[in-house]
């Protein structure tokens, strides 16, 4: 398990990857809209040479290998968010023992991992590396999404959001 440091990054505004550094980081861009996500693991935080934005520290908290461990993972689906006080608890074991686990066996699925953000606002981060995008649409992950335990956490989930990236590098270039 890997401590990480997430760059968030507006795509619309400026190319990131003009400043030389970023273009070592793991990077992703959001499928719909300009966001772009860009981790690095290090022990400190990257060099802040450009204008690209702030960088955020995130401490793992699991990481389990997917059922396709070992494909290429062209897709990032991460799901960020608060809870509500008094259900941390609870949160972070239903991730432990069901969901985490559960979601990382579907097929398509490469890892599975989960980190907080200890000084900042979304607090809790599950990011799903996937080699198949439409492992999201399988019966599999579906079924762990329903579970009796998920509708029992999910409505203390608070400033949710949840993005689907694809790797920067496969991503749609402007035309000249």
């Amino acid at each position: 398990m890997q401590d990480l440091w997430l760059l968030k990054h507006d795509a619309s505004v400026a190319d990131p990857l003009a400043d030389s550094w970023l273009r070592e980081a793991r990077s992703w861009q959001a499928v719909e809209g300009a966001l772009a996500y860009f981790y690095v693991s290090s022990s400190t935080p990257p060099a802040e040479e450009g204008a690209a934005g702030e960088w955020r520290r995130l401490a793992c908290l699991q990481e389990v290998p997917g059922a396709s461990a070992g494909r290429v993972a062209t897709h990032h689906y991460v799901v960020e968010t608060d809870v509500l006080p008094g259900f941390e608890d609870e949160l972070n074991t239903w991730y432990a023992r069901e969901h985490l686990p559960g979601l990382a066996a579907v097929p398509g699925t490469v890892r599975a991992a989960r980190y907080i953000d200890l000084a900042g606002s979304p607090r809790y981060y599950a990011c799903y590396d996937l080699a198949d995008p439409q492992a999201l649409g399988r019966p599999e992950w579906l079924a762990v999404r329903a579970t009796a335990w998920s509708a029992r956490v999910r409505p203390a989930f608070r400033n949710t959001r949840r993005t689907m990236f694809a790797s920067w590098h496969a991503r749609p270039r402007p035309r000249p």
